[in-house]
């Protein structure tokens, strides 16, 4: 095979990564392509972006960064992993998971105001990226986030589910 042919499988099995990741973080998001379509004000029009997705059609940088910044997400998180790290991660995670049911309403913390309210967003969104987790809405906690949670908090361990309770951001079991 030629360096140009080698070249172009490359970008299109790249291209269909990239559309991988796009659809895992429009899905987390709960959004249709129509429904991105509408709320982005046609910006993002359903065929196009079901083309990026498939890997029919390559994204730029710039329409990168804008999808990037109407997700709410880090652009580094629309581009794909080294795939052995990923399923490593996945599983991993899907474990500690498990472990701990506390969650924290994250639609709540948004509209909280102060500086404890503006670390502890920093930090979610710090376990976003890390675990990948993207829906914006509810986020597990896990017992090693706990501890940072209690510090950020000014409470000790035992305290910080508690205080959670007390802001209103955590959320009942089933929910």
């Amino acid at each position: 095979m030629a360096i140009d042919d080698e070249d172009q499988v490359f970008k299109a099995a790249y291209g269909r990564k990239v559309g991988e990741r796009l659809r895992l973080i429009r899905r987390q998001k709960r959004l249709s392509l129509q429904e991105v379509e509408a709320t982005s004000e046609q910006e993002f029009k359903a065929s196009v972006l079901g083309a990026y997705e498939r890997g029919e059609r390559a994204i730029s940088v710039p329409r990168l960064q804008r999808l990037a910044r109407f997700y709410r997400v880090p652009v580094d998180q629309l581009l794909p992993f080294e795939e052995e790290a990923e399923d490593d991660e996945l599983s991993g995670r899907r474990a500690a998971d498990a472990e701990t049911p506390t969650k924290l309403d994250l639609t709540r913390l948004e509209n909280l105001g102060g500086p404890e309210a503006e670390t502890l967003s920093r930090y979610v969104r710090m376990i976003q990226v890390q675990r990948q987790d993207f829906n914006g809405r509810v986020l597990t906690i896990r017992r090693d986030d706990m501890r940072a949670i209690a510090a950020i908090l000014g409470v000790g361990e035992d305290g910080a589910d508690r205080k959670l309770g007390e802001l209103g951001l955590k959320l009942a079991a089933g929910a």
